[in-house]
């Protein structure tokens, strides 16, 4: 009987220790199943964050095919950033200042990256509407003087995307080639060309005169400025510090420009992409005009350029944009300010935009086959900043309003040039 207890304890015994034993196993089995549960659901929240989708707002000048070319940039800032949409609209400067002003004061913005003029972009940073670009651009690779534009004490307010070039009249070789004409080596070969091309039938005039709000006019004018005057006569009358009833200045208007005036050499003012269209059907031979004008012809290869003979120097005037502080956004807006600053012109300047890069780290085989040649000249001459873009406001739109009156009135050149001074900003 002893014998029996016994047993039955001990297989108790037994018993009680495999349930226990069972349980530690099987405990320690299901650890590292819990475990991996907890970093799978770690790794699928940090997933969704990254995947968050943020929409920016661009405000640029672009249309047509100059919007084309701009749209490939933001494709590419899209692609290597897939959680970023960029929304685009087209706004004119013109109209832009007078907007944002009133609602930088008010604490709002209509983008959070804007393209505009380079003084407004110096005037918006100096009243504390926008962020600075120090420690996000290197001022260093780019071209010199570019970022003066938007620069006070120190800040840049303002970061460059391309510039477009104002090297001289575009013609169609085709047109030349068909009644024997040849670009000029000479001013009097220039006029003379003038001449010949003026008894052409069909030819309205010799050369087309764009126009829209005046800004085409003040190109060619400053192309005439910058010949016989050079690079330094155009800084000094940005800074103030020559007068455009001066000598000098009155001599190249009064000699040069207002001669071909009047002997109708010039069209009247035309809407200028209507004139590109006109121009391109043969209505005219030449065209003075940037050098977007090469993505806006059917065939780019067909066309060619002078500039006036003897030119050193020409105009280089840059698009630049600027991230208001009011962003909802700011360091996706700083991202793609920088990408359209850096590598965004590496993509723009091999569409048919007919830009040049400010970035150098661009180069020559970046770009558009038929921008190369053009690109190559401009590197063999002084780039100089815009007039009218330099003095801007108020000024600005004066200078544009007395060009179209010398245009049309040739004859009013002192009234003009008086005015020119009376209106220009007091030091």
């Amino acid at each position: 009987m002893a014998q029996r207890k016994m047993l039955g304890i001990l297989l108790l015994g037994i018993f009680v220790f495999s349930v226990v034993a069972s349980g530690c196993i099987s405990q320690t089995s299901q650890s590292p199943t819990a475990t991996t549960i907890t970093k799978t659901e770690t790794k699928v929240q940090t997933e969704t964050k990254v995947q968050e989708q943020i929409t920016l707002k661009v405000i640029g000048p672009w249309s047509g095919k100059e919007l084309d070319a701009f749209m490939k940039v933001i494709e590419a800032f899209e692609a290597q950033h897939p959680n970023i949409k960029i929304e685009y609209k087209t706004y004119r400067a013109e109209d832009l200042a007078t907007i944002l002003p009133l609602q930088f004061e008010s604490g709002d913005t209509p983008a959070d990256v804007i393209f505009m003029w380079g003084w407004f972009i110096k005037k918006m940073g100096e009243k504390g509407h926008l962020m600075t670009f120090n420690d996000v651009i290197n001022p260093d690779e780019y071209i010199p003087g570019v970022l003066d534009a938007v620069m006070s004490n120190g800040k840049i307010y303002g970061a460059p995307f391309t510039a477009a070039a104002k090297p001289g009249f575009w013609y169609r070789k085709s047109l030349f080639k068909k009644y024997g004409l040849k670009p000029p080596q000479t001013w009097d070969e220039f006029v003379s060309l003038l001449a010949k091309i003026k008894e052409i039938p069909g030819i309205k005039a010799p050369i087309v005169s764009g126009d829209s709000v005046g800004w085409p006019l003040s190109d060619v004018t400053e192309h005439f400025i910058l010949t016989f005057g050079g690079a330094d006569l155009q800084l000094k009358l940005i800074k103030g510090d020559v007068k455009f009833e001066d000598p000098q200045v009155r001599d190249i208007f009064a000699n040069k420009l207002v001669p071909l005036l009047k002997a109708g050499y010039f069209s009247e003012p035309v809407e200028w992409t209507s004139a590109v269209t006109a121009w391109w059907k043969g209505d005219y031979a030449l065209y003075f005009m940037g050098t977007w004008i090469t993505g806006m012809v059917d065939d780019p290869n067909d066309l060619g350029m002078f500039s006036l003979p003897g030119c050193k120097a020409m105009v280089l005037a840059p698009d630049y944009l600027m991230v208001p502080k009011y962003t909802a956004h700011p360091k996706e807006a700083m991202e793609l300010a920088k990408f359209l600053a850096t590598e965004g012109q590496r993509v723009h300047v091999g569409t048919n935009s007919g830009k040049l890069a400010t970035w150098k780290k661009v180069t020559l085989d970046d770009y558009w086959p038929p921008m190369r040649d053009v690109a190559k000249i401009v590197s063999n001459v002084q780039a100089v900043p815009d007039l009218d873009d330099s003095v801007g406001g108020e000024w600005q739109k004066t200078f544009w309003d007395q060009l179209k009156l010398l245009w049309v009135q040739p004859d009013r050149l002192d009234d003009i040039l008086k005015t020119l001074d009376e209106k220009f900003p007091k030091k």
